[in-house]
């Protein structure tokens, strides 16, 4: 699921990625809404509360809201940068570290809501850590899937899915007809599976609140021992075959 890239990556690949981490995404996003009544797996609107602030002379709170723009930014710079260092310093699987950060955000965001609530200012430490941890998120599963997979916003989502879509009406040759519905394809199940991971969180959310957080880390370590434990089956099923001939 992490490991293959470039053309070692098929729709198969994709989709498991896809799915579980736009799964993720919904679950953050929708413990965001109930928990400090904000969007946290996207910056597009806070662009525009930031506005709306500097319009209403509330420099605070426009402050607070490029806060949160950049808290998002600098997750998907330290994804970019541990999945780089890792893939050219050590063995290890590139996507472990952002991983590992995002995994630790989680568990830490419910540690800190337990410990001091979820009023005042600490709804900004809230926001900003989850939006980190979504940045962290979505830069890793760009950088593995070549940019074909994103997974905590839908803006663009629906936006491609909508041009292939009309594609789809025009386009004859067999390579693009298949093209165009492995795209389709992908698209819809991200889109699909965030909605089930907010409706999942939400229903979550009502009896565990921010412990829902928790589930979503366990969901992602489990993700990362299926990973290798997987990649290490294939690897020692090769060596087999390969001592054999």
């Amino acid at each position: 699921m992490f490991r293959h890239h470039g053309k070692g990556r098929t729709l198969t690949h994709n989709l498991r990625l896809a799915t579980l981490l736009s799964f993720i995404a919904g679950m953050v996003n929708i413990c965001g809404v109930f928990s400090v009544k904000a969007l946290t797996t996207n910056v597009t609107g806070h662009f525009a509360f930031f506005a709306e602030e500097m319009v209403l002379k509330n420099y605070t709170l426009a402050f607070i809201f490029i806060v949160y723009v950049l808290c998002f930014l600098l997750g998907s710079f330290l994804s970019g940068l541990l999945t780089e260092l890792t893939a050219r310093r050590t063995n290890l699987s590139p996507a472990l570290p952002p991983m590992v950060v995002e995994i630790s955000i989680l568990v830490l965001v419910w540690l800190y809501s337990y410990f001091y609530g979820t009023a005042g200012n600490n709804v900004h430490v809230i926001v900003s850590a989850l939006l980190f941890a979504m940045g962290v998120q979505n830069s890793l599963v760009t950088q593995v899937s070549k940019s074909i997979v994103r997974t905590t916003h839908l803006t663009g989502l629906f936006t491609d899915l909508g041009i292939e879509l009309a594609q789809l009406i025009f386009y004859r040759a067999p390579s693009e007809i298949k093209r165009l519905k492995q795209s389709i394809y992908l698209r819809t199940a991200i889109i699909l599976f965030f909605f089930i991971g907010c409706i999942v969180g939400g229903f979550l959310f009502t009896y565990y609140e921010l412990k829902t957080l928790l589930i979503a880390a366990f969901f992602l370590i489990i993700t990362l021992l299926y990973d290798y434990i997987r990649y290490k089956f294939y690897f020692l099923k090769r060596r087999i075959f390969t001592d054999k001939e």
